[in-house]
């Protein structure tokens, strides 16, 4: 990996680091190629359980390296091409759909600012945990572009179509109580404990029922794009396959003797 990403694997838990803490990790080119090839290394590694996603310095992420993206629009014009927005297809989408469709747990540790692609990235993960100095902000409008990085599809999912359309229409910064308040952020903590509490939250769920975890958001989106009917039957489909899982074995023979289960994510 790039030193604009950092990658690392300990005992079932991958953890991402974006790495720009000077840019407040706005993405260049050479991050997005990074953190499209961990996130997609993470997904990939049978033996990573559990994500988690965070940054270093005072932001998560402020989305696109704007300084960058100027000069690639004026090199678009005098080629007469379209180049630099093939960016969303190219890093952001890969990035989101990882994040989204791996079946493992992923955590971001919402350290500092995350707007533009840093939000749509945080709201990819399946639990945010805060510190209580971050901000959100969906910034796209006010530069003149539309949502990316699964935004549209995320936020309203989130926090409702209404208030999404609020805050896309009207970018500004969300704190991070109000955040919480709306269902953005699942656990805020205090800056100087975020690191040790989403590391925390990682690695319970690195240490938990892995395919169980897998089936659980299959089922949330699945079910957010079906009938009750259809999503039934998806429960069916997708407990049958829990059941059968050691991990469920392990489950209910520690139950039965009051003891703490030890997971083993198959």
């Amino acid at each position: 990996m790039a030193d604009s990403v950092l990658y690392e694997v300990s005992d079932g838990l991958a953890t991402i680091t974006i790495n720009r803490p000077d840019a407040m990790n706005a993405m260049n080119t050479e991050a997005k190629v990074a953190l499209r090839e961990a996130v997609r290394a993470a997904a990939a590694d049978t033996a990573v359980r559990a994500v988690l996603l965070t940054a270093a310095g005072r932001a998560f992420c402020v989305g696109q390296d704007l300084k960058e993206h100027i000069g690639s629009l004026a090199a678009d014009r005098e080629a007469g091409t379209g180049q630099t927005m093939s960016t969303v297809r190219e890093h952001y989408n890969p990035i989101v759909r990882a994040l989204t469709g791996m079946p493992k747990p992923v955590v971001a540790g919402v350290n500092g600012a995350a707007a533009g692609a840093g939000l749509g990235f945080a709201l990819a993960a399946d639990y945010r945990v805060v510190a209580d100095t971050a901000k959100f902000n969906t910034s796209f409008a006010g530069v003149a572009l539309t949502a990316d990085s699964g935004v549209s599809w995320t936020l309203p999912r989130v926090i409702g179509p209404g208030r999404a359309a609020d805050l896309l229409l009207f970018p500004r910064n969300i704190t991070a109580q109000e955040a919480y308040d709306l269902g953005i952020a699942n656990k805020v903590v205090p800056a100087a404990d975020l690191a040790a509490e989403a590391a925390r939250v990682a690695r319970a769920l690195a240490e938990g029922p892995t395919l169980a975890y897998a089936a659980l958001k299959e089922s949330l989106a699945y079910a957010a794009e079906h009938s009750l009917d259809e999503a039934l039957d998806k429960e069916d489909e997708l407990q049958g396959r829990a059941g059968a899982s050691e991990d469920h074995t392990i489950a209910v023979q520690a139950f039965i003797a009051k003891e703490k289960p030890k997971y083993l994510g198959r």
